[in-house]
């Protein structure tokens, strides 16, 4: 069982780069990164919130379970 990250679908459909999202969301870049790749062990719901705030998603878009 694993949680798929699919931030960088979600960038690419709003045509954002990671170091735009970095900075609208107040995260560094490499912790961007790390989340992006799917490298990351957990996520703040406040990083979460902004993410999808500033992507204008739902958290589902961004976050899948896969078994």
């Amino acid at each position: 069982m694993s949680i798929i990250v699919n931030l960088d679908v979600m960038m690419a459909k709003r045509k954002m780069s990671l170091n735009e999202l970095s900075e609208k969301v107040d995260v560094t870049p490499a912790n961007l990164s790390i989340l992006k790749t799917g490298k990351a062990k957990a996520i703040r719901f406040s990083t979460l919130e902004a993410i999808c705030e500033v992507l204008d998603c739902q958290p589902g878009d961004i976050l899948e379970f896969e078994k």
